[in-house]
């Protein structure tokens, strides 16, 4: 590759900036997030790097200055690589819920195709320092905000109300995150396929709910209302108001319930409870 290889006019690297640095750095990039994959962060050294690149050290300190300036620049190409597509994949889709289908086919295709950066994303970022994390969650504030804006113009279309559009949000990242764990392209369909079956399953569930303008009330909700003074048309099977008149009927003979006697004997018992904590409470 030509953007791979020091220039042969004179010598030296690309400039930085330059379309050929960039496209040698993405290959750095993308080769130390195989290396952290397999090894882990600490584990790796700039050395294995230089073993899969096929660069030298020297060569890889031009375009990062530390073992955690490359962990960040992984981190900050991954997402703003995923969030300009993003923003290109939806421009133009009037509907919010095919914005959607889109966002998650862009979102689990860059998954599948980045296996290693995806575990590096999940893995390791608390070993960026402060003022790195703080730049890296501003883009993913950003990939976040974009599908938060998308499910809440779906809401305000569909009518829904009572839906936390966080929650949901954060659903639907839960479920499309955690695909490289167990994906497998033996056995499990394309992206495509898994994309529409997510955000099938996502957008099923939330357009399900009981659009804004047509409220129900359960019938236990309207016991409750009536037992605190409020009028309520439900009545339960057997009640007054449904029980069929027994004028001029027979008069049933009125049964005599059986009166147990109590032996004050049998309640001199001592019951002695043992409290355990839950095994999900902190102890």
């Amino acid at each position: 590759m030509a953007g791979s290889r020091q220039s042969k006019s004179n010598g030296r690297p690309a400039a930085r900036g330059s379309e050929a640095y960039d496209r040698k750095l993405e290959v750095i990039l993308r080769q130390a997030a195989a290396v952290f994959r397999a090894r882990g962060y600490h584990q790796a050294s700039i050395r294995d790097i230089a073993r899969a690149t096929g660069i030298s050290l020297a060569g890889l300190y031009y375009y990062f200055s530390s073992k955690e300036d490359l962990l960040y620049l992984i981190q900050r190409h991954a997402f703003e690589t995923i969030l300009s597509a993003a923003r290109a994949g939806i421009e133009g889709i009037e509907s919010p819920e095919e914005r959607l289908r889109a966002l998650v086919r862009l979102h689990l295709h860059f998954f599948l195709e980045h296996p290693n950066e995806m575990k590096v994303l999940t893995h390791e970022e608390e070993w960026l320092s402060k003022e790195r994390a703080r730049a890296v969650r501003a883009i993913k504030r950003s990939y976040y905000r974009l599908c938060f804006e998308q499910v809440e113009a779906l809401c305000r279309e569909r009518g829904l109300a009572g839906l936390s559009t966080r929650l949901a949000v954060l659903s639907l990242f839960g479920m499309m995150n955690w695909i490289y764990t167990w994906y497998n392209p033996k056995i499990d369909p394309d992206a495509t396929t898994c994309a529409d079956v997510m955000a099938g399953i996502f957008l099923d569930g939330i357009l399900a709910r009981q659009p804004a303008s047509e409220p129900t009330i359960p019938a236990e909700g309207a016991g409750r209302m009536a037992a605190n003074g409020h009028r309520s048309d439900l009545r339960r099977p057997g009640s007054r108001a449904t029980r069929p008149s027994q004028r001029g009927a027979a008069a049933r003979p009125k049964r005599r319930r059986k009166r147990h006697s109590i032996n004050p004997a049998t309640l001199n018992c001592e019951f002695k409870i043992r409290r355990r904590p839950l095994s999900w409470q902190p102890r």
